[in-house]
C-alpha cells in the first residue's frame, strides 16, 4: 500500500514574470513523485507575463492549476489555493526563490516523523539584480543588524524548534483545527498564523541544512514599503495573539522615537538633547562601521548599504508607530475573517 502523503504546493504570486518559470521548473525537478504532487498558483491580476507563463506550463502539466486572486494580497491567495486543494499536506511555496530538488520530500518526511504542525527551511538571501543597491539589500537583509536575529535568517545549528519558519508546510487538518490566514494581514500572516499554531499547542520545525535561495527586492523603494507594510502590521498581529513585541520588533520603533522626541524638549531640558545627539550619533556610527564590514572596499556597494540599513529601521519604525495608533488606539480592524470551513477535501 502507498503511504507517500498527497502534497498540495500553494504558491501566491504577481508580477513574477521574472521567477515563476524558475519555480516551475525547479518543482519540476524535485525528487517527490509528480503522481502525488498538485500545484496551485494564485495570481494577483499580474501586468507581466505572469499569468501567460503559467498557463503555459499548466497546459504541459494536468497537476499545475492557475487561481484567480482579485484582492492581490497573500493571504486571500493563499487561502484560495487552500480551498481548492486535495492534499493530505499543504506546502507553501513562494515565487521569489529557488529550492534544493529534495525540498519537498524532505519538508514531508521531516512533518510526518516529528509530529509538528508546521516545518520549514533557512532563507539565504541572494540580490535581485547585479547592481550594487540590490547587493546592498541582499546583505542588509540577511545580517543582525539589519533585521535582528531571527532564526530562519541566520541558520546554523541542530534542527530545533522556533517560533517561525519561511513559507511552511502544514499537515491538512491543521487548518480545520485553527483557521485560515488572516485575510485582514497585508504583511505578517505567516508570523499570526504561526502563533496561533504554538497556542494551541503546535509546534514549529528548522531545518537549518535546508537552504532557500530567496531573491530580495531589488529597489530601495520596494524595500521601503515591504518593511514599512512589516512594521504597520505587527502591532496588529501582537494584538491579535495577545503577546507583547519582542526586543528585536521594538528597536525600530524605538529608533524613531529616539529621533523625534528628544528635539522636541530638548530646548526645556538641554541634556536630552546632548543625549539625543549622542545617541544618533552612535548609530550612525554603527550603520557605517557594518556598512564598511560587508562592503569589503567596494566604494559603490558602502554608499548603498548605507543608506539601506537606516531604511530597514526607519520605515519598519514609523509603520509600526503608524499601526499603534491605527489598530491599537483607534482598534481599526474587521473580525471573523479566519476561521473559514470550507477547507475539506
Amino acid at each position: 500500500m502507498d503511504k507517500t502523503p498527497f502534497v498540495s504546493i500553494i504558491i501566491p504570486c504577481r508580477n513574477e514574470g521574472r521567477f515563476i518559470g524558475k519555480v516551475l521548473e525547479n518543482i519540476l525537478s524535485q525528487d517527490y513523485p509528480s503522481s502525488h504532487l498538485e500545484v496551485l498558483i494564485a495570481d494577483g491580476r499580474s501586468e507581466d507575463d505572469t499569468r501567460q507563463q503559467v498557463e503555459g506550463f499548466a497546459r504541459r502539466y494536468p497537476f499545475i492549476h492557475l487561481l484567480d486572486n482579485p484582492a492581490r494580497v497573500v493571504p486571500h491567495a493563499l487561502n484560495a489555493c487552500i480551498r481548492r486543494s486535495r492534499g493530505e499536506v499543504i506546502l507553501r511555496m513562494d515565487a521569489h526563490a529557488i529550492y534544493p530538488n529534495d525540498y519537498v520530500s524532505r519538508l514531508v518526511r521531516a512533518l510526518l516523523e516529528n509530529r509538528v504542525q508546521n516545518v520549514g527551511g533557512v532563507w539565504v538571501t541572494e540580490p535581485g539584480s547585479d547592481t550594487p543597491m540590490a547587493e546592498a539589500i541582499a546583505l542588509a537583509s540577511a545580517h543582525r543588524f539589519g533585521i535582528g536575529n531571527a532564526d530562519y535568517r541566520l541558520g546554523g545549528g541542530t534542527p530545533r524548534l522556533v517560533d517561525t519558519v519561511p513559507f511552511g508546510c502544514f499537515p491538512r487538518p491543521l487548518f480545520e483545527e485553527i483557521g485560515l490566514f488572516d485575510e485582514e494581514l497585508v504583511r505578517n500572516q505567516d508570523d499570526e498564523f504561526n502563533g496561533r499554531i504554538i497556542r494551541s499547542g503546535g509546534k514549529i520545525l528548522l531545518l537549518p541544512d535546508l537552504k532557500i535561495r530567496y531573491f530580495a527586492r531589488e529597489r530601495l523603494s520596494k524595500i521601503r514599503r515591504m518593511f514599512y507594510q512589516y512594521g504597520l502590521f505587527k502591532p496588529l498581529v501582537n494584538r491579535k495573539l495577545g503577546k507583547p513585541a519582542t526586543v528585536r520588533q521594538l528597536f525600530p520603533p524605538l529608533l524613531v522615537a529616539g529621533i523625534m522626541l528628544p528635539p522636541a524638549i530638548a530646548y526645556w531640558i538641554p541634556m536630552i538633547g546632548l543625549c539625543w545627539l549622542g545617541g544618533l550619533m552612535a548609530y550612525l556610527m554603527m550603520v557605517v562601521y557594518f556598512s564598511l564590514r560587508l562592503s569589503n572596499g567596494n566604494g559603490y556597494l558602502l554608499g548603498a548599504l548605507i543608506r539601506v540599513f537606516p531604511t530597514i529601521h526607519l520605515s519598519y519604525g514609523i509603520g509600526y508607530w503608524i499601526g499603534i495608533i491605527r489598530f491599537l488606539i483607534f482598534r481599526r480592524n474587521q473580525q471573523g475573517k479566519v476561521h473559514d470551513p470550507g477547507i475539506s477535501r
